[in-house]
């Protein structure tokens, strides 16, 4: 199996704006739910967002209203738009589906807030 491929990460101040990109993906996953995790410093990974495949979203109440969760079907690329970043946004954001799948994960791609 391919695992997705994360990027977009960096560094960037409170308040700033960030896209990241989920590439890998296989032209069948457009059935399934996509999702955006992150797993920050110490702590558990944790899902950050969902997209069915009908177009219905989630987001995590910590990023509501922050972060989109889209997709180009063409492409086969699902997308998260993160603005007004926040230092507790730091973290490694995975791409993967929901529920996730353990041989799916890549790498990741990092974000760090911070002044």
């Amino acid at each position: 199996q391919v695992q997705f491929v994360e990027s977009g990460g960096g560094l960037v101040q409170p308040g700033g704006s960030l896209t990241l990109s989920c590439a890998g993906s296989r032209s069948i996953f457009k059935l399934y739910t996509r999702a955006w995790y992150r797993q920050a410093p110490g702590q558990q990974r944790e899902l950050v967002a969902t997209l069915t495949s009908g177009g219905r979203t989630n987001y995590a109440d910590s990023v509501k209203g922050r972060f989109t969760i889209s997709r180009d079907n063409a492409r086969n690329t699902v997308y998260l738009q993160l603005n007004n970043l926040k230092p507790e946004d730091t973290a490694v954001y995975y791409c993967n589906l929901d529920p996730s799948d353990p041989g799916y994960w890549g790498q990741g791609t990092q974000v760090i807030v911070s002044s």
